[in-house]
């Protein structure tokens, strides 16, 4: 484990594996360094890449500092792009795909960009996160309801069917974990907030992301439609962008590392980006 100081203070920790051009991982909501699909993500790219998984704020050895802000966590991130030598790429995950937008728009040295399903619900057909849920998640924590709060996050917030919470309590060791980053729910609440409208993104929305990006999603039978149509939304948006949808990418059912870390090393490694896509791909 490493650490870095972040400018208001926290003390960010960070895992650095592999050797090669500098990338960084960030996760989304409930995850950390050392959650088993991140870790496993990590091993497999850092045949490739020098790997900088590191725990966002709150979450697992680092520290926190209140209030919460965005741009703290933006300073976060630049913190440790400095500690990777001044420059690296980025692959986001959900709320974590939308810090990296942020964080690019904000002009840090990002060389390339991979945004993996931001939750953004830009379709009023979609369902969406009710109103409120920061506020309501949290009151959840402030009253020492952590359980509930992870079940209200995942169940009315995301959509996860009702018995996800139950199954999770019979691995061993699962739900405890999720309890442990509870409190951090209302920053990730934060981050996806502006973009649960369900009307389209802002013109303009992340047009200082000008560096080649990779917008990833599941299939049609792995992910709904919120993640699919905001995936797409921001693969539109952007200056330099293309969309990829396969299967294994779905972060609404389960991850699979073997495919986001080909699909990354693809793309971070190639040197043409117009080549038409195979079969199971869309470009955007």
């Amino acid at each position: 484990m490493h650490t870095i100081t972040a400018p208001d203070g926290t003390t960010i920790a960070y895992d650095r594996t592999g050797t090669g051009e500098p990338l960084i991982l960030i996760g989304g909501a409930f995850s950390y360094r050392r959650f088993p699909g991140q870790v496993k993500l990590a091993q497999l790219l850092s045949a490739r890449f020098t790997v900088y998984s590191y725990d966002r704020r709150g979450r697992g050895d680092s520290g926190d500092t209140a209030p919460y802000s965005i741009e703290r966590e933006i300073e976060d991130l630049a913190a440790v792009i400095d500690a990777a030598g001044g420059a690296a790429c980025v692959w986001g995950l959900s709320s974590g795909a939308v810090l990296a937008l942020d964080a690019a728009a904000a002009g840090l040295p990002i060389h390339r960009l991979a945004v993996q399903e931001p939750p953004l619900a830009v379709d009023p057909a979609d369902r969406r996160p009710p109103a409120g849920l920061r506020q309501h998640v949290t009151r959840l924590i402030e009253d020492g309801q952590r359980g509930e709060a992870v079940r209200y996050y995942m169940v009315d917030g995301m959509g996860a069917p009702a018995f996800v919470p139950g199954l999770l309590h019979l691995i061993p060791g699962a739900w405890k974990k999720l309890t442990a980053v509870a409190h951090t729910l209302p920053y990730d609440a934060e981050l996806i907030e502006p973009y649960q409208t369900g009307r389209p993104l802002p013109a303009g929305q992340w047009a200082a992301v000008t560096m080649p990006t990779l917008v990833m999603c599941g299939t049609a039978k792995e992910s709904p439609g919120l993640l699919r149509h905001g995936s797409a939304a921001v693969a539109a948006a952007l200056p330099d962008a293309r969309l990829i949808e396969r299967r294994g990418l779905g972060h609404a059912k389960k991850l699979t590392p073997t495919v986001i870390a080909a699909t990354l090393t693809d793309f971070f490694t190639s040197s043409e980006l117009t080549t038409p896509a195979p079969n199971g791909e869309h470009h955007a």
